[in-house]
């Protein structure tokens, strides 16, 4: 079984590409829950939604999010009655978000809401939120203490950043689950997200450091980062502001606790034998995923090097 931790639209899309790699059985997804958030009286949880739909192969490839072919009347709709939309919702996702939210009314879990929906979908991979319960990611700014969406979506990330923090997390517990799939892994996998606010998240909650840090499968990471940019969004500047180097080194220091091998660039090729030298284990190879056959591409570099060290279940050919 591997095991990947992800979110964000990097996760996704690196999803995407490793739905085609490994029998869909013998992956298992723990998703970052900290963008959570209600929106028209609703639980929306973004980053559960591009991963379910990414395995179900419906995601947008045009927007990285949400239901490919989406139309969005109600969202028109809504903002003639005056009601906020910088948040877009199309109405295909706004029927998941409503069966979401009528379940959990009905007292299940997040993490039994989640399975339902992935079945419903014919998602044979399992689906894990980091927890059932609320982490918040919040995004200290100038003008204010913003929620992640209200600074990622809203605002298009666009303020200065003082630090973030996850609300709620020491309280929290892994989701049934998480823990022992850790554990038992042949080898886990963490997706190119931004290591603070997609990555970040799932690491704040109790036990999940300790658990990476103590199984015995590799724990790989493919970097966000080449040279000393995100390759998409706000990961070098919330990077910085957490106090990491933008760089791959940044990244190894985001996962230095149990982080056995990082996946770089080949572009950050001096950068990856400074790490080297240090002990770290690099490898380097292509980590663009702007088509469908980059995602491809390099989720099979990343089976084949986990088939290198170690038995990994299901790995295609």
């Amino acid at each position: 079984m591997i095991v990947v931790l992800t979110g964000g639209t990097g996760g996704a899309k690196f999803v995407e590409g490793l739905r085609q790699a490994v029998a869909p059985e013998d992956l298992t997804l723990i998703v970052n829950t900290g963008d959570d958030l209600r929106w028209w009286g609703l639980h929306v949880s973004p980053d559960l939604d591009s991963i379910t739909y990414a395995l179900a192969g419906l995601l947008s490839k045009e927007r990285g999010w949400g239901v490919k072919g989406d139309t969005f009347y109600c969202l028109q709709a809504m903002g003639e009655l005056g009601e906020p939309i910088w948040f877009h919702v199309g109405d295909r996702d706004l029927a998941l978000h409503l069966s979401r939210s009528k379940l959990l009314a009905q007292g299940k879990t997040l993490s039994q809401v989640t399975a339902a929906i992935a079945a419903r979908l014919g998602v044979q991979a399992s689906i894990l939120p980091m927890s059932d319960s609320r982490v918040e990611t919040r995004v200290d700014t100038p003008i204010g203490e913003l929620s992640f969406q209200e600074y990622f979506v809203q605002r298009w990330y666009q303020d200065p950043v003082k630090s973030v923090r996850f609300p709620g997390a020491d309280r929290a517990q892994p989701a049934p689950g998480v823990l022992e799939a850790i554990l038992s892994a042949n080898a886990v996998l963490i997706a190119p997200s931004n290591p603070i606010t997609s990555i970040g998240p799932i690491l704040a909650v109790p036990g999940i450091r300790e658990a990476l840090a103590n199984t015995q499968a590799p724990v790989v990471a493919v970097s966000p980062i080449i040279g000393a940019a995100a390759i998409s969004g706000p990961a070098g500047i919330l990077m910085k502001a957490q106090g990491f180097p933008v760089s791959i080194a940044g990244v190894a220091q985001c996962y230095q606790e149990f982080l056995d091998i990082l996946i770089a660039d080949n572009r950050d090729a001096a950068a990856a034998a400074e790490l080297k030298s240090s002990g770290l284990r690099v490898h380097s190879t292509s980590i663009m995923m702007r088509t469908a056959d980059e995602k491809v591409k390099l989720a099979r570099a990343v089976v084949s090097l986990l088939a290198e060290n170690s038995a990994v279940a299901g790995a295609q050919p």
